[in-house]
């Protein structure tokens, strides 16, 4: 018994497991087996290396790749001799954490941000006019405080997010650490 059957039976368990969990984030399990594949390689794979390793159609291929590219999860790298553009998984956790976490949290904050400044801009003008019912302006005052105490969360989700950028989270909570409290 060589072994190679067990490593590849386990391989394929935490591949199994990441693309799962990847999609719980809005990325295809495929994509999350594309990354999973590529975290187990040796070196880089070129797309064809790719489609033959997971029998994906090359145009899947490189969509999928187009993906873990924005997401920081594979960089693109160089190889002498070598035409075809060549793709490695990033290994430390920690920064693919950071980097698919911020690219989606720093979307979203931008999003709803935008949403809340216009719709206050808009419900702000009700409150001095004289028009507007008095019931309507009530209204408008309480979403006013709603969306600004929900601005408010969002600015320090920014900062959340900026301390996982800067790695200062790492100060907080640092890497590697497994240590057990103790109760008294």
């Amino acid at each position: 018994m060589n072994g190679e059957k067990e490593l590849e039976i386990a391989r394929e368990r935490v591949i199994d497991a990441i693309s799962k969990n990847m999609n719980l984030y809005g990325v295809t399990e495929s994509i999350g087996r594309l990354y999973g594949a590529l975290y187990f390689q040796e070196g880089p794979l070129t797309l064809d290396e790719m489609k033959e390793e997971l029998g994906m159609s090359k145009t899947s291929m490189s969509t999928s790749v187009r993906s873990l590219l924005e997401l920081k999860m594979v960089g693109k790298v160089w190889k002498k001799g070598v035409r075809k553009d060549l793709y490695l998984a990033e290994a430390d956790w920690y920064q693919t954490f950071i980097d698919f976490f911020t690219i989606k949290w720093r979307a979203g904050i931008s999003l709803n941000i935008s949403a809340m400044q216009k719709s206050l801009s808009e419900i702000q003008p009700l409150l001095n006019n004289e028009q507007v019912e008095p019931h309507i302006k009530e209204q408008a005052k309480i979403d006013i405080e709603k969306l600004t105490s929900a601005i408010e969360y969002y600015d320090w989700l920014n900062r959340l997010v900026d301390s996982f950028e800067s790695k200062e989270i790492f100060e907080f909570i640092p890497k590697g650490e497994n240590k057990k409290t103790e109760k008294s």
